[in-house]
């Protein structure tokens, strides 16, 4: 059975094989659930010892129990096989059965966990009312057990009933039947609703502890309502409650995630006046807050302190040590020091594997996190939530989701803590990768299994039905989540605002901008970004300023990516004179032009026929040290193709210079060139070549080759041009060629590639292969990138002389450089 790997297989074997009731296969049965359980495997236990107890019937449970009973030494716990058996009979429906196992269980001492009447609802009621009516009657624990299964199923409401039934018979709730009530509505993110529980608690004269308040708070900073998370804390201690190291970690987190590290270091200054002793969750939240915010001096003063006598626990100092050479992003560091106090028996806690875990996995190190994941069992550590969100987060940023789903499963099955964050973690990631489909999925089973989002898986999912373009059902969410009481930030409303303006509902974008300033949010740079971007699309560049001067008015200062929108909605309306007077702007406001900002401009001079300003900033990009990107070649190249061919020279040589980066966008505009140029046969062969080579074609590409399908079929007269340009697209065309073959195929280009021209080729390419012929080539392990400028040098010297600007006869010696190599080529007679 161990071998399946699989819950559901392994029990499906073991019915499949157990067709015999025998007293010699029963006990086998019950030894083969002992071994199980030892090995980690109590779920898969309780299955087939339900499944033992159904096949043989009510009158042999008692010798089923009996044979688990006699036979657990050596195997598992008292405790152990008790409550296995009793979750069986309730499985299963023996009610009766099962209360005697219950009272066995007090016999001994030990009580059952909470989740042990989580079964099907029939068999729980049954068993409660066999309790009432048999006895023992009901305790205070019975009924705890009860609401807390039934809330941890989403029945809120009949765990409400069952602690207003809790005085009838003679049983009074206790600070833990309300806590679980709190806890559960604090969990779908009711936490309004929490709060006036803890007010019905204190009048019924039951005292709130610590637990109550850290889970009221805890619940308030995830929503976003730091203001009223910091009136609670303070109620609480004018009821009489002092706050514990728990309480302050809660609201210290929340104002860490408010972005008010400030705040929390108040808080911690207030922590240690009152004598609470920190500990290894305090750190983390305070480095991580540190880091994170660009206070990186605060990290050793706050070392210095936690080193001081009696601030810190001393089981806590190794955790703290491990953790401080994760946030130094040593966790390589920290992982040895972790083997190394395991070695010396010094204690540590889930806290240091997870920092491990986490330092990994946000960098990607998918396979040492899960070794530190699984020394972290080897030494009997008990998973968090923060293990198993770690863990899904680093499969989610490798791009495995359907291997981090699984692990979500596996955890689940194993009682392994996962939250809603996990949930969070793995729709991100499916949106990420464009699945709109598994994020929707998971959202709404998230919802079935009553796993109450919070105001951060809100947003995310906000965020990915906007970018998808949903925002239709994006803003519905929203709608979901403020009934829900919950709090949007700035994050969520700019990403409905974003949404809005991609499908060109801008009105709706301001009616939201409005909102949110009537809620007391402030718009910021990004806002503000989304904003300046609508008006830019809509031509509405009065109004596009004027939202950028009011950044000013605030106390907002606009960045690089306010000006480039700016500077991009006047060059779409080829208003050349107010972009270069952005870009001066944008200089004395201190920030130095990025390549977005030179594309957009060079697209907009080469839009308005301004080749001499484009080139212009081309050199100054290049002199300003920026290194362009696909973005820069393809605008260039198309200006290129659409210019005459004596500055088309120019701009390819310097092209040639920078190491030209094709990518699919440049393959669709050369072939649509060509297209243009009368060539429909070269452009069937030059995607023919390229099909060859494995390149991805798209949407665009197809079409081009279809139409010069269609213009060889119906015979389509074109206008040609020179054939000099023809030629020079096909240059442009081979170099590309040239490039996606070296990178598709990985391995050096034979130095005589492009012989592969003459294959279909017209008359106009036949001097080519005069070139080759009359050209002698000397190569000594030349790089792959060398022949191919040597084949370049071929092209722009006889693409010269066809121009007339050489004599007829020419000759030519160049050498190349290739790190110890010269290649070497002399060129005679070039007809």
């Amino acid at each position: 059975m161990k071998l399946f790997g699989n819950r559901e297989c392994a029990f499906g074997f073991f019915k499949f094989v157990f067709t015999d009731d025998s007293d010699e296969i029963v006990r086998a049965c019950c030894v083969a659930c002992h071994v199980l359980a030892m090995q980690g495997f109590r779920v898969l236990a309780q299955d087939v010892l339900a499944w033992v107890i159904w096949r043989v019937g009510v009158c042999r449970g008692e010798e089923v129990v009996e044979i688990m009973w006699r036979g657990h030494f050596g195997y598992e716990s008292d405790f152990s096989v008790l409550d296995s058996v009793m979750r069986a009979f309730v499985k299963v429906g023996m009610g009766s059965q099962a209360l005697e196992v219950l009272g066995r269980m007090r016999g001994i001492g030990v009580q059952p966990r909470l989740s042990a009447l989580s079964g099907d609802y029939g068999s729980v009621w049954k068993l409660f009312r066999d309790m009432v009516k048999k006895g023992p009657r009901p305790s205070s624990i019975t009924f705890n057990v009860l609401i807390h299964g039934f809330c941890k199923r989403g029945e809120i409401r009949i765990g409400e009933s069952l602690l207003h039934v809790m005085s009838k018979v003679c049983c009074e709730p206790d600070v833990y039947t309300y806590n679980i009530l709190i806890n559960a509505y604090c969990i779908r993110g009711q936490t309004l609703d929490a709060l006036s529980w803890v007010n019905l608690m204190v009048e019924s004269g039951c005292t709130p502890s610590n637990a109550t308040f850290s889970t009221i708070i805890n619940g308030l900073c995830k929503e976003g309502n730091i203001v009223e998370a910091r009136s609670v804390f303070d109620q609480m201690q004018d009821m009489g409650v002092s706050p514990n190291t728990t309480v302050y970690n809660a609201l210290m987190d929340g104002f860490v995630k408010a972005r008010e590290i400030d705040q929390a270091t108040m808080l911690f200054e207030e922590m240690r006046n009152n004598n609470v002793k920190a500990d290894g969750v305090t750190f983390n939240i305070l480095v991580a807050g540190f880091y994170k915010y660009g206070r990186d001096e605060k990290v050793d003063h706050l070392l210095r302190d936690l080193s001081m006598p009696d601030l810190l626990p001393d089981y806590s100092l190794p955790d703290v040590s491990v953790a401080r050479l994760c946030w130094a992003g040593q966790p390589d560091e920290a992982t040895e020091l972790v083997e190394d106090m395991l070695k010396k028996g010094l204690p540590l806690t889930v806290i240091a594997f997870n920092s491990i875990i986490s330092a990994y996995s946000k960098k990607g190190l998918e396979k040492k996190a899960f070794d530190a994941y699984h020394m972290m069992i080897k030494y009997g550590v008990t998973p968090s939530f923060s293990t198993c969100n770690s863990l899904l987060m680093c499969l989610s940023r490798n791009g495995k989701l359907h291997e981090a789903e699984e692990l979500m499963w596996y955890m689940r099955e194993r009682d392994f803590s996962v939250n809603r964050v996990a949930f969070t973690v793995l729709i991100d990631g499916y949106f990420k990768i464009g699945d709109v489909t598994g994020a929707q999925r998971l959202w709404y089973f998230m919802k079935h299994v009553n796993t109450a989002a919070d105001a951060v898986a809100f947003s995310a999912f906000i965020d990915g039905l906007s970018k998808a373009g949903l925002v239709e059902e994006a803003y519905d969410v929203f709608l979901d989540m403020k009934n829900k009481g919950l709090v949007p930030n700035n994050f969520t409303y700019n990403s409905l605002i974003a949404g809005f303006c991609n499908v060109g509902k801008f009105n709706e974008a301001l009616k939201l901008e409005k909102e949110m300033r009537q809620r007391g949010l402030l718009p910021d740079v990004f806002t503000n970004n989304i904003i300046i971007n609508g008006y830019c699309k809509q031509g509405r560049m009065k109004s596009a300023i004027n939202t950028f001067m009011d950044m000013h008015d605030i106390g907002l200062v606009p960045d690089i990516v306010t000006y480039n929108t700016l500077i991009s909605g006047y060059c779409k309306g080829f208003d050349m004179v107010n972009a270069d007077n952005l870009v001066y702007k944008m200089y004395n406001s201190g920030w130095d032009p990025d390549i977005t900002t030179y594309n957009i401009r060079i697209h907009g001079f080469c839009g308005s026929r301004r080749m001499n300003r484009a080139i212009l900033v081309f050199d100054e990009l290049l002199s300003s040290g920026i290194i362009p990107n696909t973005v820069t070649y393809n605008t260039m190249l198309n200006a290129i193709c659409n210019d005459i061919l004596d500055r088309a020279m120019v701009l390819t040589a310097k092209l040639l210079k920078l190491a030209f980066v094709p990518n699919i966008v440049t393959t669709n505009l050369l072939l649509s060139h060509l297209r243009k140029q009368g060539l429909p046969e070269r452009t069937l062969m030059w995607g023919q070549h390229l099909k060859q080579i494995c390149l991805e074609f798209d949407e665009i590409t197809y079409k081009i080759l279809e139409r010069a399908d269609r213009d060889i079929k119906e015979d389509v007269v074109y206008f040609r041009e020179t054939s000099g340009k023809s030629l020079f697209l096909d240059f442009l065309m081979y170099l590309t060629y040239d490039y996606l073959y070296r990178n598709k195929v990985s391995g050096e280009t034979d130095v005589s590639a492009i012989r592969m021209l003459n294959d279909g080729s017209s008359r106009s390419l036949e001097a080519t292969s005069h070139v080759h012929q009359e050209s002698i080539l000397e190569v000594n392990k030349v790089s792959a990138r060398t022949a191919s400028k040597l084949n370049t040098c071929i092209w722009i010297i006889w693409l010269i002389s066809r121009k007339g600007r050489c004599k007829p006869s020419l000759s030519v010696d160049i050498r190349l450089c290739d790190g110890g190599n010269i290649a070497r080529l002399r060129l005679k007679s070039v007809k």
